[in-house]
């Protein structure tokens, strides 16, 4: 069997295929389509476009995603800072009330945009990806009764690499992706289209759920199950990364994750960085 048109393949299997087949290993060409998979789990995608339209009940079953906000915007404009983004920019046009002014960040996996909003607001050129459309819907209505210009794209990351692949400028400032990276069916797909996204002094910012008894209690068992206060199905503890996978499966990818800190609740509500990494963790690096 041989492959004639490579129009229909995805761009990362079609450089893997077409070598194989200047090869004229054939066989394995096609048995590698075959076996293709997207970053996506259709499962979760579905679980999330239940709630397509309760994005911005603080109330309602996201409540608990709108108070982790706060730490989590915290954490992304702390790593700006510390690894100096600004600085390898053309435009210098920051203020102080617009200190973001000229960054490109996209916002992988932006559910209703609750951090994509703030950093638009701090001057921030975004474009945000989500594979829900519900999702996408809330986002793009919300941004217009803020008066926010937000590139919102029902897309997947690796489907976004793919079509900026070789543009001059495109790639993004600041790559981040919180609370996804333990829902997609494909960590090494996901993250080798990060790579493929930020530019060669860029940042990426991951923020996830470490694997761990004690998430497994508070999160899984607890927030979904007793408490009610995340929706049932939401997370499947197999798929938690600890923070050791996550730096192992981005070194593969070729993104060096060099800080790492967790999140804890705080006695005054909400939540604060932590050297505790059982339950959320954040991670931030740049390319190798």
């Amino acid at each position: 069997m041989f492959i004639n048109d490579m129009s229909v393949i995805s761009g990362t299997v079609f450089i893997h295929a077409r070598a194989l087949i200047q090869e004229n290993n054939h066989e394995q060409a096609v048995s590698d389509i075959m076996s293709y998979q997207s970053s996506q789990d259709q499962k979760d995608t579905a679980q999330f476009d239940k709630l397509g339209a309760q994005w911005w009940d603080q109330n309602g079953p996201m409540g608990p995603l709108h108070h982790f906000t706060p730490i989590r915007l915290q954490f992304i404009l702390d790593m700006i800072g510390r690894y100096d983004i600004a600085d390898h920019i053309a435009d210098k046009t920051q203020s102080e009330s617009q200190p973001l002014s000229g960054l490109r960040i996209l916002d992988i996996g932006c559910g209703g945009g609750l951090l994509a909003e703030p950093l638009a607001r701090l001057g921030a050129r975004i474009t945000a990806i989500d594979a829900s459309a519900p999702a996408i819907e809330a986002a793009k209505s919300h941004a217009l009764s803020q008066g926010l210009e937000i590139d919102y794209r029902c897309c997947l990351s690796e489907e976004l690499a793919e079509e900026i692949e070789g543009q001059d400028g495109a790639k993004f400032d600041v790559v981040y992706s919180s609370e996804v990276i333990e829902h997609v069916a494909s960590r090494a797909l996901f993250l080798d289209a990060i790579r493929r996204l930020v530019t060669h002094e860029g940042l990426v910012v991951i923020t996830t759920i470490n694997r761990t008894l004690a998430s497994l209690a508070t999160v899984k068992i607890g927030a979904e199950y007793i408490t009610g206060h995340i929706p049932k199905g939401t997370h499947q503890f197999e798929k938690f990364v600890t923070p050791t996978e996550l730096q192992d499966d981005c070194l593969s990818a070729g993104i060096l994750l060099d800080h790492f800190t967790g999140f804890v609740p705080s006695v005054r509500g909400g939540f604060r960085t932590s050297s505790y990494m059982g339950v959320n963790y954040a991670a931030a690096g740049q390319l190798k």
